[in-house]
């Protein structure tokens, strides 16, 4: 399988991840001091990304006197290296290089729920990404995210539900602890608005398998008991119902809907690549007459 001119990915060696082969063929082509970064890297190491287009360009640092013209390759050149590791035979950046690279590349949202990500599976921590973020070029973007960024989130969907209720105004806890009256513990939740007995949660594939859904009828009950209001919402709703979930939420608070909050999630949302949806071609908000801005 071509990859290149001259760069081919062998398809009969085994090699588990097409992402690290794809690198590892790339690797024996380009010059010395290559360090694999920015998304390239950030797919490698498994962390939060948006929907990627499969036919983007890998994205390395060289050293500065190199020269690499590839219409495939994405190439930031460097005086000093990125700090870097060798694994599986390439040199990669490190998670919080990669972060820092990645933030040139990607938008806002994007970079949230990578640092969300990053933070929380502890692939490097807050004070390692606020010290590469000086004097760095995707630096300011980084420190904007940081600002936003909160590692209690458990997946990337959980994280963009959560952004969008506090960009919205909506005050919320992330894996919030819940006791009924008598101060026994009932559940953890995703989110709680803050204030109120009201529950925000993204609900995964994995709560559509047989035994989880018993789990999950279970805790429901116990919600109720403990006098709870559970709402749960799937991709396509953070996609294209962001009106609705504002709406219940401001029910929650007590607060007329005003559906000009909803600007400020939109601008992100239509910046980000998560705003793709490669199951049906839609982009962005729609689908309600409702959702619009």
């Amino acid at each position: 399988m071509s990859l290149g001119s001259g760069v081919r990915l062998a398809t009969d060696r085994g090699d588990g991840d097409p992402v690290w082969a794809r690198m590892r063929a790339w690797a024996e082509q380009l010059p010395d001091g290559t360090v694999f970064t920015g998304v390239t890297a950030a797919e490698a190491y498994g962390l939060w990304l948006p929907p990627l287009d499969p036919d983007r360009p890998i994205e390395i640092s060289v050293p500065s006197g190199r020269r690499v013209r590839r219409p495939e390759v994405d190439v930031n050149r460097h005086r000093l290296p990125p700090r870097s590791h060798g694994i599986e035979g390439v040199r990669i950046a490190t998670v919080a290089e990669t972060v820092v690279a990645a933030a040139r590349r990607i938008g806002l949202l994007d970079l949230v729920v990578l640092v969300d990500g990053v933070l929380h599976e502890q692939g490097c921590t807050r004070e390692d990404l606020e010290d590469v973020a000086r004097g760095r070029r995707g630096g300011p973007r980084l420190r904007e995210a940081l600002a936003l960024a909160d590692g209690r989130s458990e997946s990337p969907w959980e994280s963009l539900l959560r952004m969008l209720h506090e960009v919205c105004g909506v005050p919320v806890q992330p894996q919030a602890e819940l006791f009924d009256e008598a101060g026994r513990f009932v559940a953890r939740a995703d989110l709680l608005i803050t204030g109120t007995r009201t529950l925000q949660e993204y609900d995964g594939a994995v709560h559509r398998d047989r035994g989880q859904y018993a789990r999950d009828r279970r805790r429901d009950s116990g919600l109720a008991d403990a006098a709870y209001v559970r709402h749960g919402y799937v991709a396509p709703d953070v996609r294209y119902r962001a009106a609705m979930i504002l709406r219940e939420a401001d029910e929650a608070l007590g607060r007329t809907y005003d559906p000009t909050r909803l600007d400020a999630w939109y601008a992100l949302w239509r910046g980000s690549l998560w705003e793709r949806d490669p199951r049906s071609g839609h982009h962005g908000p729609g689908g309600e007459p409702t959702d619009g801005p």
